[in-house]
């Protein structure tokens, strides 16, 4: 019989919501990789997990974890080595009994110290009472005197000899347990992101007192590391390429032999002297990171796991389907639930939380998958909930959330935009000859916050061939943009025989320009400075250009448009080709006019000011034609 697909009308609130209790059912949208997790869980594979922040790999790597075949769980013992003190003996014992091992050693050795104790302590009450004995036997003061200073003598060197055995007693060759299993049920899951070499792989104390009898057992001072802990179980590393190339190569070594000797990480601690046989280390690597991880992960590491397992490219984005809208309520029950303080949310509140996951996707018919940044939101609204004691969160605590749950980029935008009208850098009104407001966005995919990027041109003429300069924060694409704008002004204004300079600025672009997102609108403002055409200031425009003086799709549409509307601008243009991955609600899109275009010429009939150039526009219309053909 076929499960009922869930949709939202199953369910009034949150709390009628069930959540999965194995990590594996709580995993949203990421279907390709819990079938491989499932794989590497029955074969012991290792598996490396490549996507944005947020889109689930920690979750993925504790949940093989949980599907792991119980193993037969073990302690690790370090005894000394009376062959070789710098090389402690490493055995193992079942899970729990390290400790009872430990324990009946220290008994043992407390117990032979504890009988040495008391038959000094019956001979220093012998040599006391002797004096008087002797004096009343033979009644002699000088006997008296010799035994009762001879008493002292050796009283005093019982003193001594049980100080010492104390001592002796605290540094007694013991064993040690170095990884302890006791009481533990559940395969190990470590999560190893961030750790240094020492707490990674091992290490062994430094020892301030190396001689006179002061110094410390070398099996003591042993400290295991992560890959011992995760013997048998998991062990999780994210952005695992910020491992110095030698850790990761000893890593890598760790994987192949399934055992790794511990020895002290720093060449100048008495702890480089020391060097355990080889500690079992049998764990499933996890490894995580984005795409620059793949640069920067050891060739040879790599390739073993991906030789002995599989990688994985994280999804982004899952398709907006009822089912798939569904998950993301079941998301936020399951953030409600790891919270344990803040309310349920209504349907309502879900439905805002949906669109809000359709905005971020930035790709029409598709909701995001990086779910960590609608967790903020979710407990954002949790909080508003709480301060005005409601029952449920509803649609207005996740507005007044959203306000308050700004990212940093878009709190940065909103300052800068305000800054450039107050100083009149973004102009709203009027026409300008050479100057146009791009459109640019903050931030990483996901948490993108558009900006206005004014932009200005000047042409002058030049002495040798046509050159373009650009002034601004720009990074290389933007500047390969700029000068792909300089074939499409040629194609356009082939008849142009004069050489010129032209000068394109980005005005205060302190926050940096990437991307080719740019190429229209610094077309459009050299175009307007060469020909004393004005451009339309109550609009803005994005797009690419192609060398052939198409305009081609960009990313971040939503957020730009959104700047556009909070800068007051009455239209803006895209190119068609986005016009599908707009998502806004609708009193938002209400505000604004959207202008779709495909060509150059349909830029510029739109944006700049006709009105004295009639005859222009037909011939730029009909050139562009005929380069069509």
């Amino acid at each position: 019989m076929a499960t009922k697909t869930k949709v939202l009308k199953d369910f009034k609130t949150t709390e009628d919501i069930e959540v999965p209790k194995d990590s594996i059912g709580q995993i949203i949208g990421q279907d390709e990789a819990v079938e491989v997790i499932k794989k590497a869980a029955i074969r012991r594979r290792h598996v490396l997990l490549i996507g944005e922040p947020g889109t689930g790999k920690s979750m993925l790597g504790l949940a093989l974890a949980e599907m792991l075949p119980k193993e037969k769980l073990v302690d690790i013992v370090a005894f000394p080595n009376p062959n070789d003190e710098n090389e402690p003996l490493i055995r193992t014992v079942p899970a729990g009994t390290g400790r009872d091992l430990i324990m009946r050693s220290k008994i043992e050795s407390m117990g032979a110290m504890n009988n040495q104790n008391i038959i000094l302590f019956i001979l220093a009450i012998v040599s006391m009472i002797a004096p008087w004995w002797i004096r009343n036997k033979y009644n002699s003061d000088i006997m008296f005197t010799a035994f009762f200073l001879g008493g002292l003598i050796f009283l005093a060197m019982v003193v001594m000899i049980i100080n010492f055995s104390k001592k002796m007693n605290n540094k007694v060759q013991t064993p040690k347990v170095v990884v302890d299993n006791f009481d533990k049920k559940k395969t190990q899951f470590y999560d190893a992101t961030g750790s240094h070499a020492g707490a990674l792989l091992g290490d062994v104390l430094h020892d301030p007192f190396q001689s006179g009898g002061l110094g410390t057992p070398a099996n003591e001072r042993i400290v295991a590391g992560l890959i011992h802990k995760a013997n048998m179980g998991v062990l999780f590393f994210d952005e695992i390429s910020t491992l110095r190339p030698d850790t990761q190569q000893e890593l890598l070594t760790a994987l192949q032999e399934k055992k790794y000797p511990i020895t002290g990480q720093s060449e100048r601690s008495a702890g480089a002297m020391v060097r355990t046989e080889p500690v079992p280390c049998n764990f499933i690597l996890v490894a995580a990171g984005n795409l620059e991880t793949i640069k920067d992960l050891h060739p040879a590491l790599r390739s073993r796991i991906r030789g002995y397992g599989y990688e994985v490219y994280m999804n982004e984005t899952m398709l907006d389907t009822p089912e798939n809208r569904f998950k993301i309520a079941q998301f936020i029950a399951q953030e409600v639930k790891k919270d344990g303080k803040i309310p349920h949310f209504d349907k309502g509140a879900v439905e805002l939380i949906i669109e809000e996951a359709k905005k971020r996707a930035s790709r029409k018919g598709h909701l995001t998958l990086r779910l960590r940044d609608l967790g903020g939101i979710v407990r954002a609204a949790g909080d508003m909930a709480l301060e005005q004691n409601d029952k449920y969160v509803t649609k207005d605590h996740i507005l007044k959330a959203k306000t308050y749950a700004r990212p940093l980029e878009q709190q940065l935008a909103d300052k800068m935009i305000e800054r450039k009208k107050e100083y009149e850098i973004i102009i709203t009104k009027g026409n300008v000859i050479g100057r146009v407001n791009g459109l640019a966005v903050m931030g990483t995919a996901g948490l993108l916050s558009g900006i206005i990027l004014p932009i200005e041109a000047s042409v002058s003429l030049g002495k040798e061939k046509s050159t373009i300069v650009a002034t601004g924060k720009l990074g290389e694409i933007a500047k390969e943009a700029i000068t792909n704008v300089f074939a499409i002004i040629k194609k356009i204004f082939g008849e142009d025989k004069e050489n010129f300079d032209i000068h394109v600025q980005f005005l205060q672009t302190y926050e940096g320009v990437e991307g080719d997102s740019a190429s229209i609108a610094v077309a459009t403002s050299i175009i307007s400075a060469l020909k004393d055409i004005p451009v339309k200031q109550n609009g803005a425009m994005t797009g690419s250009l192609s060398v052939r003086g198409d305009v081609l799709p960009i990313g971040g549409v939503s957020a730009k448009i959104e700047a556009a509307i909070d800068s007051e601008l009455e239209f803006v243009i895209v190119p068609k080709s986005n016009m599908q991955d707009i998502v806004l609600p609708k009193e938002k899109l209400n505000r604004i006019k959207i202008i779709p275009v495909e060509t150059i010429t349909d830029v510029l009939e739109n944006i700049l000011d006709w009105k004295n150039h009639k005859n222009l526009l037909q011939n730029v219309k009909k050139l562009t034609q005929s380069s069509k053909k």
